[in-house]
């Protein structure tokens, strides 16, 4: 029994990631889609997590959003890594490209280039780190919708 527990213990206490590299080329951007689709379906079952189905397509969205930047500015491969930390999922591109992204000012008449300020609105978090080769986007995605704000009418009354 002792013995058991330990092992329970040690694997409650492992991370929760999975990591892939891609090429750089169109395609990439579907498969992150669906690294993330089946890393949540995996926390989900295998540990028991609850994650919201708005969470499931914000993390694909969020990954779309980083690696489809990262096929079209940075020459080369990069990295997907996804990492389940307490109640949110972190989601961190690495690419090739030393020049950090910069939000652009809203303009109803820009066509595309809104990646940065989806991921930005969406998520819980987001940070970019100069690497010593390229850089690292990281996002946080909480794993469940905060619970509705109750209503003035339901206010005070007891069902």
């Amino acid at each position: 029994m002792d013995g058991a527990a330990r092992i329970g213990d040690r694997l409650r206490s492992e991370p929760v990631r999975v990591s892939a590299e891609y090429e750089g080329i169109p395609g990439d951007i579907a498969r992150g889609r669906e690294l993330a689709r089946l890393f949540l379906a995996r926390v989900r079952t295998a540990h028991g997590a609850r994650v919201s189905d708005r969470a499931v397509e914000v993390v694909q969205l969020v990954v779309s959003e980083l690696l489809t930047n990262a096929c079209k500015y940075a020459p080369g491969p990069s990295t997907v890594d996804l990492e389940l930390a307490e109640d949110r999922v972190e989601v961190t591109v690495w690419d090739s490209e030393p020049v950090l992204p910069v939000p652009h000012p809203a303009d109803p008449d820009r066509v595309g280039r809104h990646g940065l300020e989806i991921v930005m609105a969406v998520c819980q978090s987001f940070e970019v780190y100069r690497e010593p080769a390229g850089k690292r986007m990281r996002a946080a995605v909480r794993l469940a919708d905060a619970p509705a704000p109750r209503s003035a009418t339901t206010l005070g009354r007891s069902a």
